[in-house]
């Protein structure tokens, strides 16, 4: 290694057994890196391909305020976003909040009273428990008479034909597919098997709208998951496709009834996409979105770098080092709370941002258990910034994400290795 860039490690307090042991790591994974850089490339020209065709220009970047009324901007955005993600149409707004909001407000435009959602895939992240009705809550699903059942995934991680054939009937009219894993112990599903199970779904009943969570999971790989017969995808501007810039907002995209619906629910009846100022955000938003294939590409090396550094170590990781990867999120089992929090706080000690203070487990909104956040972000709880994260309960699980440049990820993944390491949580000498 480079003697200055050596040194730099050891300024920010990489010791030489930890750092040489990242080393031995990153070397073995040149192949695949130039993998995800040939895939990232692709992205980009997909992204600047879809850009020039909607003829953005620097008017598009102009403030608007108000009742946002023929705001160029956002209009020519939420083209581009169209056209990028292969939809018929799509709402790009900093009016929705997170990712949360975006999905509840797919769910609550296009279903109604008497309705039922399925999940085919057993049961959604945490915080949409409440939106459906799960748990209790002030203006669920559930309070306004829409059913909810799901169907669990095999213990293989496979999909329950059987059981999701029995689970539809006349009155489904949504089913919700979470393309990550969440805080669940399964795979994430890559876009041709999402496709597949849609294509089956398809069959028992045409009509049904299929949505798809695509938190996480935008410009991992080559196609989306509206190019396998999605009808609706649905994330948020601070992971994945805001690129690190976007400092709110939400997307949705696919059919145009679907994103219409969702677009009067977000607003009002008779004013739907016609309302909603860019209130000077718009250049970060199409900014952000021209960086996230590069951004996503050095988070995935940092995912891929992590699995390789501690399954060695005797951890359980999800992906496993070897598998093919589908959204940027790693998980990293360590069976002990000490091992879970030290990894946390050596993210935390690694970001620009808040790197001196200590993460501590605290009861988050919306979840059902402490959970321990690590997140020095530029922007408020950003997941495509170096964060990490989980549920501070058995298996003591956490989920590392992110990281704007590879080198931060890399950076990141040695800091979490080095807390263990100093306080005897690991043995990197006889690996």
């Amino acid at each position: 290694m480079n003697p200055f860039l050596e040194a730099q490690y050891h300024r920010l307090g990489i010791s030489k057994e930890v750092l040489s042991y990242g080393e031995k790591i990153e070397e073995k994974l040149k192949n695949r890196f130039a993998e995800i850089d040939a895939r990232a490339e692709y992205n980009q020209l997909k992204v600047i391909e879809a850009m020039q065709k909607n003829r953005v220009n620097a008017e598009c970047f102009h403030i608007s305020t108000g009742y946002g009324y023929n705001d160029l901007g956002r209009d020519t955005l939420e083209r581009v976003y169209a056209d990028c993600f292969c939809g018929e149409d799509a709402l790009v707004r900093p009016q929705i909040t997170c990712g949360t909001h975006a999905l509840a407000l797919a769910l609550m435009s296009n279903l109604r009273p008497g309705d039922e959602l399925l999940s085919p895939v057993g049961k959604p992240y945490d915080t949409l428990e409440e939106v459906i009705g799960i748990r209790p809550s002030k203006g669920s699903l559930a309070e306004y008479g829409i059913g909810y059942r799901q169907v669990e995934l095999l213990p293989d991680g496979s999909f329950d034909y059987e059981g999701i054939r029995q689970a539809i009937h006349e009155n489904t009219r949504m089913v919700t597919i979470q393309r990550s894993k969440g805080y669940a112990a399964r795979p994430t599903l890559s876009v041709a098997k999402i496709g597949e199970l849609i294509s089956f779904i398809k069959t028992i009943k045409p009509d049904v709208i299929c949505m798809v969570d695509n938190c996480y999971g935008e410009f991992v790989e080559e196609k989306e998951p509206l190019e396998a017969g999605a009808d609706l995808i649905v994330g948020s501007l601070i992971k994945n496709p805001g690129g690190g810039l976007a400092p709110i907002g939400g997307y949705l995209a696919g059919k145009k009834e679907c994103v219409e619906n969702a677009a009067y629910r977000l607003t009002s009846p008779g004013l739907g996409k016609e309302v909603g100022a860019s209130l000077g955000v718009i250049q970060s938003f199409y900014q952000g979105l021209f960086l996230a294939p590069s951004v996503v590409s050095g988070a995935l090396k940092g995912a891929i770098f992590a699995a390789n550094i501690y399954e060695p170590l005797g951890f359980a990781t999800m992906p496993d080092s070897v598998e093919s990867r589908h959204d940027i999120i790693q998980a990293i089992t360590f069976g002990q709370k000490e091992a879970m929090i030290a990894f946390c706080e050596g993210i935390q000690s690694a970001a620009p941002v808040d790197s001196y203070v200590t993460p501590e487990p605290w009861a988050m909104p919306g979840y059902d258990s402490d959970v321990i956040m690590a997140a020095g972000a530029f922007v408020q709880g950003s997941s495509i910034e170096l964060s990490a994260d989980g549920p501070v309960k058995p298996p003591y699980a956490v989920y590392f994400q992110g990281g704007l440049t590879w080198y931060h990820a890399k950076l990141g993944i040695l800091s979490s290795l080095q807390k263990l390491y100093e306080r005897n949580l690991v043995n990197i000498d006889k690996v």
